[in-house]
C-alpha cells in the first residue's frame, strides 16, 4: 500500500495507530499548534502529492476543537495535492442534529457535512450514525459501517437460548432487530418520550422480558439517562440478567460510574470508536476494538473493492 498516507488528529491517536498496525503502514506524523490569538494551525508532515490520504478523527470532546482540526487537515491535504481525501470519522457527533423538530433550529448534521466537503473531503467513512438519514446529508460518497458483528462476537460466549435484545426506543428497533438476528435472540423495544437532552420517560417495554437474559442495545450512551430509565421499566418485568451494549461509549457526566453502580447490570460493552479514559473505567466495562473493521474498510476503499461486502462475512473473517 505504497500510495496510501494515514494521518490522525488529536481526538483518538491510539485508534489510528491500531488501524495502521492492521494495514501494515506507518502512521504519518501531523502537527497541531496554536497561535497566540488561540487559532489552530495544522501541518501534515508527510508527502501527500497524488496519494490516497485518510484522516482519522472522531468528533469527541472538545467537539468543536476536533472539528476545526479535522477541517484544517482536509484543507492541508487538498493544498498538498492529495489524489483523494477520505475522512475516517468513527463517531459523527453532529448526527444527533438531524431534524427540525422545533421552530428555527439549526440542522448541524447537514451543516457539518457541508463544511467537510467544502474543506476538501472526497469521501467519508463512519460508523453507526445516530440517524440513518444523516448519510444523505453528504454530497460525497459515505461508507456507513456498524459494529453489530463485533458486539455479537462478544456475546456469543454466553448462553443465548433465553436472550432478548432490547432497544430503548422504537427509533433504534431496526438495529436491535438486526442484532437479535445475529444472536438468534428475541427483540423488544421501549416506548420512549424525550423531554430534554437528558430527560426521558419510558412508559412501557414491548416484548418478552420476564425470566430472560436481557441485552440493552443503543447506538451511543452519553449521560445514560435513557438506559437508566429503561432499567427501571425492565426491573418491573423481572428479567433473569441484564447486560448493556452500545457502539459509542461517550459516558459523559459520570454515566459510566452510575451504570456500573447498578447491581443487576452484569456487564457494559462498547467499542473504541471514542476514547474511554482509563481512570473512568469500571470492572464491568468491556471495550471492543473496531480497528480491524476500519482497517479492512480503508484497504477496500484504497483498492476499489466493495465495502458493503464486509457485512456479508462473519465477524472473525
Amino acid at each position: 500500500m505504497r500510495d496510501i498516507a494515514v494521518f490522525s488528529g488529536s481526538a483518538h491517536p491510539r485508534l489510528a495507530e491500531e488501524v495502521c498496525a492492521h494495514l501494515g503502514v506507518t502512521l504519518s506524523p501531523a502537527r497541531v499548534s496554536r497561535f497566540a490569538n488561540d487559532c489552530l494551525e495544522v501541518q501534515l508532515r508527510a508527502n501527500c502529492r497524488e496519494r490516497d490520504v485518510f484522516l482519522i478523527q472522531p468528533l469527541v470532546r472538545p467537539v468543536q476543537e476536533h472539528l476545526v482540526e479535522l477541517l484544517m487537515m482536509c484543507d492541508a491535504a487538498r493544498g498538498a495535492s492529495a489524489a483523494r481525501i477520505t475522512v475516517v470519522m468513527p463517531h459523527y457527533s453532529y448526527a444527533r442534529s438531524d431534524k427540525k423538530d422545533t421552530p428555527r433550529i439549526s440542522l448541524g448534521g447537514r451543516l457539518v457535512a457541508d463544511l467537510l466537503v467544502a474543506a476538501g473531503a472526497s469521501r467519508v467513512l463512519t460508523m453507526t450514525l445516530h440517524a440513518p438519514q444523516v448519510h444523505g446529508f453528504f454530497s460525497v460518497p459515505v461508507d456507513h459501517l456498524h459494529a453489530l458483528r463485533e458486539l455479537a462476537a462478544h456475546f456469543r460466549q454466553y448462553d443465548l437460548s433465553r436472550t432478548t435484545v432490547v432497544s430503548p426506543d422504537l427509533g433504534n428497533a431496526k438495529e436491535a432487530a438486526a442484532f437479535a438476528r445475529l444472536l438468534g435472540a428475541r427483540v423488544a423495544a421501549g416506548a420512549k418520550q424525550r423531554f430534554a437532552d437528558d430527560r426521558v420517560s419510558i412508559s412501557s417495554v414491548i416484548g418478552d422480558i420476564t425470566g430472560r437474559d436481557v441485552i440493552v442495545l443503543d447506538d451511543e450512551i452519553a449521560k445514560g439517562s435513557t438506559v437508566l430509565e429503561l432499567l427501571d421499566r425492565l426491573r418491573e418485568l423481572g428479567p433473569r440478567s441484564i447486560r448493556v451494549a452500545c457502539t459509542h461509549g461517550l459516558f459523559a457526566a459520570g454515566a459510566l460510574k452510575r451504570l456500573g453502580e447498578q447491581p443487576d447490570v452484569l456487564e457494559i460493552v462498547c467499542t473504541n470508536t471514542v476514547p474511554v479514559p482509563e481512570d473512568e473505567r469500571t470492572d464491568k466495562l468491556r471495550v471492543l476494538s473496531i480497528a480491524p473493521a476500519l482497517a479492512e474498510a480503508v484497504r477496500r476503499i484504497h483498492d476499489g473493492e466493495s465495502v458493503s461486502a464486509l457485512f456479508e462475512q462473519p465477524a472473525d473473517a
